[in-house]
């Protein structure tokens, strides 16, 4: 007998650390290391308006003329974000940011209110947990 596959929301990170667009990238590297993450969902006004990651910001911090402590969230951004609802399968998110490559995916709910953040990280924590529990 299979047990069935868990909602991403199991493996998600609740609530996680934001920041607004109108705030430079040096706050969002600060924010970063405090928190030890690599991805900062940008809010504005409640809502999300993008995905901000360290990799971003490290690139951006390599291009000449470039000052993190003067250029903007709102500038490095991505806006094109995955999003999926706390009930999708981690087997359905996890393909999905394999096939296109992406390094989480926004967790929210049906009237968009971000719940979570699921990450590559987590779901080696989802995988190492199948292989411990349910592979023996």
């Amino acid at each position: 007998m299979s047990k069935a596959i868990p909602p991403v929301s199991k493996y998600m990170t609740a609530m996680p650390h934001t920041i607004e667009p109108n705030q430079t990238l040096a706050d969002a590297q600060k924010r970063l290391r405090e928190y030890g993450v690599r991805h900062l969902p940008v809010r504005s006004g409640g809502e999300v308006v993008g995905l901000l990651s360290e990799r971003d910001i490290n690139l951006l911090a390599t291009f000449a003329g470039i000052d993190i402590t003067r250029s903007m969230v709102k500038d490095a951004m991505t806006t094109d974000v995955f999003k999926v609802e706390p009930e999708t399968t981690v087997d359905q998110v996890a393909m999905a940011m394999a096939e296109k490559k992406y390094g989480s995916a926004l967790v929210v709910q049906g009237n968009g209110t971000l719940v979570g953040i699921f990450t590559v990280v987590d779901g080696l924590r989802a995988l190492g947990e199948l292989f411990a529990t349910r592979l023996k």
